[in-house]
């Protein structure tokens, strides 16, 4: 295991377990009151969340490395089982057996967060974390379409008096699906498009976007805990996008550091180079 072993895994796990509890929370929110059995559960997977939260924020970074390995494979489950949750939810809506207020988009938005949590707790305890050509490719593809939904979702809950925003939102919707279908036709060119140049370039472009994109969400949030526009959004919601933004804002912080040599290179790749390209 590598050194950073410990400082990554507990780092995704407080991360992820947040989030997956803020879902249960959103989910339970968008039920309908007779959909008791769905918000039972909802609450289980909020409570096991918030357990899994607290024990991440309590272990020191000089633990036993086995405990830890032991703990990601115990979170692995529990997001198991919440993705397996989430994806019944969004089953019974699209057979219209629930209704309510949850978004197809948004409960599949939603499995898929749950999906990558699995695949980095994975990758951390067999040591398979991806070089950093393919991480930031593979980073992006995700993170890209999660920013895209954020808008559509932004634009969906802002009333339709708001007019500015929901049209800021619409446009942050149509150039984060640019840039998502720019990233997919730069993976399908793999490995002749990982060369340093063009991951630079590409990692530049999304920064200024997410950027841009991230400063919005915390003016968005900033006014709905202010109650100072018209809107269905939570004011936890309004956080729990930002969050993601600025969580992606980090990631390409680092990939552009570790292309440009100003920083060791980021932990959520493994060691690799660019002497091949």
């Amino acid at each position: 295991m590598s050194d950073g072993f410990i400082t990554r895994s507990l780092d995704e796990i407080r991360f992820w377990s947040r989030i997956m509890k803020e879902h249960s929370l959103f989910l339970k929110l968008g039920f309908n009151c007779d959909d008791t059995q769905l918000i039972r559960e909802a609450d289980r997977y909020y409570s096991l969340f918030e357990g899994i939260e607290n024990q991440a924020n309590s272990l020191p970074t000089d633990i036993d490395p086995q405990l830890i390995a032991r703990f990601n494979t115990d979170v692995h489950a529990a997001v198991s089982h919440i993705w397996a949750f989430k994806r019944k939810v969004l089953g019974l809506i699209l057979s219209c057996q629930i209704g309510g207020f949850n978004f197809p988009l948004l409960v599949d938005h939603i499995s898929r967060e749950a999906a990558y949590f699995m695949n980095r707790l994975e990758q951390l305890n067999t040591g398979t974390l991806d070089p950093l050509p393919d991480a930031i490719i593979n980073e992006n593809v995700f993170f890209l379409r999660i920013m895209a939904d954020h808008a559509k979702f932004i634009g969906h809950l802002l009333d339709p008096s708001e007019r500015k925003l929901v049209e800021q939102a619409r446009e942050f919707s149509h150039d984060f699906d640019q840039l998502l279908f720019q990233a997919i036709d730069l993976d399908s060119m793999r490995p002749q498009s990982q060369t340093r140049p063009l991951l630079n370039q590409f990692v530049d472009q999304n920064r200024i976007s997410v950027k841009q994109l991230r400063d919005f969400k915390k003016t968005a949030r900033d006014l709905i805990e202010a109650c100072r526009i018209k809107s269905l959004i939570p004011p936890l919601l309004a956080d729990h996008v930002f969050r993601e933004a600025s969580r992606f804002l980090e990631i390409l912080d680092a990939f552009e550091a570790a292309l440009t040599g100003g920083a060791p290179r980021p932990s959520m790749t493994e060691p690799s180079s660019f002497d091949s390209i």
